[in-house]
Formats: C-alpha cells, sequence, structure tokens
C-alpha cells in the first residue's frame, strides 16, 4: 500500500539505489509511475506493505516500508529485488552494485567506481568534505540527517 514518504515514521526501513547514469526528466516520470504501482501490490505474508519512495537528483530511488504495521520479510525483500532488476534491464543501468561512490562535485552529481574515488582522495580531488552519499543508511531518520553528508562523516572517512 503506497503512502506518502513524510507519512512515514522515522523508524521505517529504507534502501537506497543509486544508478551509474543520470535518467533523463521522461525516465524519472516513467520510474515514478512503475514505483507507484509496484507498492500498490508489494506485500509479505498477503499483508500490505506500507510504503513509499523518493527520487532524487535523477539518480537514485529510495524505498522505505513501515515495518510496525508490516515488516518486510526475505520474499517481499525479494520481489523487491526483482522490481529493481526489471529497472536495470528496462534502462540499462545498474542499481544493486554496491561498489560505487555517488558524491557532489560543486552543484553536479559524480558517480564513480570505489577504486577511481580513492585514487580521486589521493590525487585530492576530493577531501573529507566532498559531500557523499551514505547508501549504507538505514530508516527514514538516518536518511533525513545523514544521507547528504561531509564525507568524513560517513563510511567514506576510511579513505582520508
Amino acid at each position: 500500500m503506497y503512502v506518502p514518504f513524510e507519512d512515514l515514521p522515522e523508524e521505517s526501513r529504507i534502501w537506497i539505489y543509486q544508478s551509474n547514469r543520470k535518467f533523463s526528466d521522461a525516465e524519472f516520470s516513467e520510474i515514478e509511475l512503475d514505483l507507484k504501482t509496484f507498492l500498490e501490490q508489494w506485500a509479505a505474508h498477503g499483508t500490505s506493505l506500507e510504503s513509499s519512495f523518493q527520487l532524487k537528483y535523477n539518480r537514485f530511488l529510495i524505498i522505505a516500508v513501515n515495518q510496525d504495521v508490516q515488516a518486510a520479510t526475505g520474499c517481499s525483500i525479494d520481489a523487491s529485488v526483482e522490481f529493481i532488476q526489471t529497472l536495470e534491464k528496462k534502462y540499462n543501468v545498474d542499481l544493486l552494485d554496491k561498489m560505487n561512490v555517488t558524491f557532489k562535485l560543486g552543484e553536479h552529481i559524480a558517480h564513480k567506481t570505489l577504486i577511481d574515488f580513492k585514487k580521486m582522495v589521493k590525487d585530492k580531488a576530493v577531501t573529507a568534505n566532498t559531500i557523499v552519499f551514505n547508501n549504507l543508511i538505514n530508516n527514514v531518520q538516518e536518511f533525513k540527517e545523514s544521507w547528504e553528508v561531509p564525507a568524513m562523516d560517513s563510511w567514506h572517512s576510511r579513505f582520508f
């Protein structure tokens, strides 16, 4: 069951998928419709999941579930991954590779492999103050407080 993102409690579980390329506005509009359709029928053990999403920077898909109503289970999580895989095929993108880093370079959103990011750190092309997207967060509260942070305040700090 789809609900507005702002209606979800702070402890709602969250998954963040980052694209290896920027989506066009038209693609993002299609993805928004597909996500709403998926979330309307998403269930765990026959019980609808109270869920929502946000699309950010034409690059990120954020899905959240209110676990107080019904927890996402193995099968329902598998269904969401299958949905993400269909988007990957449809748009020829990578949304599941966790070995990439997305960060801000001024107003530009950059996406690099972890190896390239480490090289940029070594070359001082990025600093501990560079804003990174911490996709390892677990809930809506962390999303609001700790998703876009200086690298020194996230797991990226180990590279500095």
